[in-house]
């Protein structure tokens, strides 16, 4: 019997991590409101929060016409979506599927947004777009050199549109920011991307 061969999933797709906690409801729905509904990209919400439940699943299809859904783990990454992650879990990829771990950091800030971007930096072959956004803390900036060093493209919202200016005043000080922008014009720029894009080389 002629058993058909399996085709791997692809992985040069962009993958987009938004990043944000306090003040990041309203980043989140205005980049998204400009998204057009045939994006080649893979959102993956990346929320800076521990033991607060999300609405997100709920009250983000109100502002995007791209499908919204809460990850769970072993679910495989796909292009034209929004992956929101739960709460009360970090979140790594892992050969294409998501993988939802126990917090790393059991007390203090949580690093999920710096896991999850070490991760994909780690694994992927297409384009990695970071966008970090409203929230405390500097919860991403530790990934942003892995980033960069893979050819990845780097976005914070500008502080004076950002609610809490943490998150994304500790991104642009590193250097590691190629734009500082409102969320609604990251979008627009994000919404230019026509299909996948192949990172320029690693350095030697």
């Amino acid at each position: 019997m002629v058993t058909q061969q399996q085709t791997a999933p692809s992985k040069d797709f962009p993958i987009a991590c938004l990043g944000a906690s306090a003040g990041g409801l309203k980043a989140y729905t205005e980049l998204l409101e400009t998204m057009p509904p045939d994006s080649p990209i893979a959102f993956v919400i990346v929320n800076h929060t521990r033991n607060t439940g999300s609405l997100l699943p709920e009250i983000l299809p109100r502002h995007t016409s791209l499908p919204v859904v809460e990850i769970t783990d072993g679910l495989r990454i796909e292009t034209n979506h929004v992956y929101v992650i739960p709460p009360n879990y970090d979140l790594v990829l892992c050969d294409s599927t998501f993988r939802l771990l126990a917090p790393a950091e059991a007390k203090g800030w949580p690093k999920v947004i710096t896991r999850f971007l070490c991760s994909v930096a780690r694994e992927w072959n297409g384009q990695i777009i970071a966008v970090i956004l409203s929230g405390l803390d500097a919860d991403g900036v530790e990934a942003l050199q892995a980033v960069k060093a893979v050819g990845g493209i780097t976005f914070a919202q500008n502080i004076e549109t950002a609610k809490f200016p943490d998150m994304p005043w500790h991104a642009i000080e590193t250097g590691c920011i190629d734009f500082v922008l409102p969320p609604a014009a990251i979008g627009r720029r994000l919404g230019n991307i026509k299909g996948p894009i192949r990172p320029s080389p690693h350095p030697s």
